[in-house]
This record gives C-alpha cells, sequence and structure tokens, in this order.
C-alpha cells in the first residue's frame, strides 16, 4: 500500500493485510457456528491482537463479499460487537436465524457452538 493509500483509509499497510487476513478467516466460519476475537487473532500468529480483530470486525460491514462479523463473540460468548450492526437486536437475529441460542447477550452452550479456526484449518 503506498503512503497516498495509507493517508486516505487511514490504515497502515500492516493493519491493512491484518484485516484482509481476518475477514479470510471470518468468511471460512461455518453457519450456525461462531469464533471469538482471541481465536483468530490466535490462528493468525498474534495471540495478543484480539482487540486489533474486534477493530476489523467493526470496518466490515460493508465488505463485498459480505463478512458474517455477527459470528465473531468475545470469549466468554458475548454480543459485545452488537452496536455495530445498526441496531442493537441485529446481532442477536442473525445469530438465532442460524440455529444459534442467545439469552442476555449471550451464546446459550458457547462451546457447543464454537468454531476455533486453528482445530479446523489447516491452511
Amino acid at each position: 500500500m503506498s503512503h497516498s493509500a495509507e493517508k486516505s483509509t487511514g490504515k497502515s499497510a500492516e493493519s491493512f493485510t491484518f484485516f484482509e487476513n481476518v475477514y479470510d478467516i471470518v468468511r471460512l466460519i461455518p453457519h450456525g457456528k461462531v469464533t471469538s476475537y482471541g481465536a483468530i487473532a490466535k490462528y493468525l500468529g498474534s495471540p495478543s491482537a484480539a482487540r486489533m480483530v474486534g477493530w476489523a470486525m467493526n470496518s466490515s460491514h460493508a465488505l463485498v463479499p459480505p463478512i458474517p462479523a455477527h459470528r465473531v463473540l468475545n470469549r466468554l460468548g458475548l454480543l459485545t460487537g452488537k452496536y455495530h450492526f445498526g441496531s442493537e437486536e441485529r446481532m442477536k437475529e442473525l445469530l438465532q436465524a442460524e440455529g444459534i441460542p442467545i439469552e442476555n447477550n449471550q451464546v446459550v452452550d458457547f462451546q457447543r457452538y464454537f468454531w476455533d479456526p486453528s482445530l479446523e484449518l489447516n491452511l
């Protein structure tokens, strides 16, 4: 990415590449499954970058092909990103439409629906 591209996007070349890698992983999360910011960061070799994965999700809503950002939660299965979906209920609605039960903004039986890219992907 050129210096001018950095200025126009507000992202460094390094963060742009990290975000693209995050998006590639999130697109692989199967329908009816969820993962965590930390699991994605760990898979990408940056276990302390869970917050950066969250920033990537916050920046993903208008991308094509779509990013199923609703499938990425915090380590406890909480819908911490729900405020970035246009309405507070949208993330919950998307997950429930995939058969994932939600109570009090948290996935019920989180481990049952958890998809770990480090175990599932052989990339």
